[in-house]
């Protein structure tokens, strides 16, 4: 891969993946319920709708997910793959495969959100306890619904709230041990999976 298609990869890949993180946020802010006023809650909405306007006509929502946004995120992560498959190798690959490698793709980017979103909370729980900031709102509301089962299986340790410490772990064996065997089992090539 020469210095001109590394560079254009780069640049695709930065500006489509972040607009794949606001439609998965706009997917796992529906999912935890949070606030639909909040205004970075207003912005995913805003940002996706065209997009997901006519996805929505077809695609109805299945136990109150919205699955039209899943939809969308799993064809903008094919499409960045295929586009990378197509510059790096000079070929697509056949469509199952693509979709495939892209559900694993929005699975890993729906743990760094949910890792993310833990690790403002936690660094905002520390220097502003109590803040009504927006981004700390809706980090609080996504990483919640991750926190609340460990909160259930360990206690707090004089007031001290643990529970993110193993949330961090566990997503980060899933990351780091899980993902990479799933990425190998359905043969994943090695530049997408380093995009993910």
């Amino acid at each position: 891969m020469n210095a001109l298609t590394g560079a254009a990869i780069f640049v695709v890949q930065s500006l489509v993946s972040f607009y794949l993180i606001i439609v998965l946020l706009r997917f796992v802010l529906q999912l935890v319920k949070a606030n639909f006023y909040n205004p970075l809650s207003q912005f995913a909405v805003r940002a996706t709708h065209p997009l997901l306007k006519p996805i929505r006509r077809v695609v109805p929502s299945l136990f109150g997910l919205d699955m039209s946004s899943l939809l969308l995120a799993v064809i903008i992560q094919a499409l960045l793959m295929a586009f990378v498959m197509q510059l790096t190798y000079g070929t697509i690959f056949d469509v199952p495969h693509l979709l495939t490698w892209a559900l694993i793709g929005i699975l890993s980017l729906f743990l760094k959100i949910f890792w993310v979103a833990m690790i403002i909370m936690v660094i905002v729980s520390w220097i502003a306890p109590g803040t009504q900031n927006p981004a700390a709102e809706l980090a609080y509301q996504i990483s919640e619904p991750v926190l609340a089962p460990f909160r259930r299986i360990i206690p707090s340790l004089g007031g001290m709230d643990i529970s993110s410490i193993f949330a961090f772990l566990a997503i980060q064996v899933v990351q780091s041990y899980f993902m990479p065997q799933l990425a190998g089992w359905v043969q994943m090539p090695e530049v997408l999976w380093r995009m993910i």
